[in-house]
């Protein structure tokens, strides 16, 4: 339990260093046998103490403890119970990834570690968050991607490790403000789909992704 404490407490700072999330904004959760510990409610992801971080049962959500979970508490849940590989949840809202979905267009990739990483990216129009409606849509696509984009909302990644999770989101919001920039200057360059099936067949790829996993 230490050890997994830990590493929520060094990827919520991440979080939000990172900019990926502004104030009380943004959750994560990571699973502990038929368990998962997922951030409060309302707490600033920075300023969560070791004891505040709350303990749900996954196939009950039975909550342990006096303090709310995560008011997406249910996302989290689907993720989990949909796929027994998922060990790790982190929901943010970056900047330019919400800019770029809410404007109706898909990320592409936009440079090599983007492909390379991330197999697939899901979308979903917007749904009001916190409601059983959205869990429902992210547990209808999870097991087919490792990055769902919520338009006018924020994104969620998900990984066998909060490593592996992280690295998703800023790659996400990485490619989305590359994108954004690109269009100043002429417009983007998008690497094709033969290119991006090149660089997931790189072994120093494959060797990168398998260390995030660890």
């Amino acid at each position: 339990m230490v050890q997994n404490i830990e590493e929520l407490k060094k990827y919520a700072h991440k979080l939000v260093v990172g900019g990926l999330v502004v104030g009380a904004g943004g959750n994560l959760s990571l699973r502990e046998g038929d368990y998962m510990y997922i951030s409060p409610s309302g707490y600033d992801l920075q300023e969560i103490e070791d004891h505040q971080w709350v303990k749900v049962h996954i196939a009950t959500g039975k909550v342990k403890g006096d303090l709310r979970p995560s008011s997406e508490v249910l996302m989290h849940l689907a993720c989990f119970r949909k796929n027994p590989h998922i060990n790790a949840v982190l929901h943010a809202h970056p900047t330019y990834s919400v800019a770029v979905s809410s404007a109706g267009k898909e990320i592409p990739p936009m440079f090599p570690d983007f492909p390379a990483m991330v197999n697939s990216v899901g979308y979903l129009d917007y749904i009001i968050p916190t409601t059983e409606l959205l869990a429902d849509a992210v547990g209808e696509i999870i097991t087919e991607h490792e990055v769902i984009v919520m338009r006018n909302h924020g994104v969620l990644t998900v990984g066998k490790t909060l490593k592996e999770a992280y690295f998703y989101m800023q790659l996400t919001e990485e490619s989305a403000k590359v994108l954004t920039i690109s269009t100043l200057f002429g417009g983007p360059r998008i690497l094709t789909n033969e290119e991006c099936k090149e660089l997931r067949n790189l072994s120093a790829e494959r060797y990168r992704s398998k260390l995030l996993q660890e």
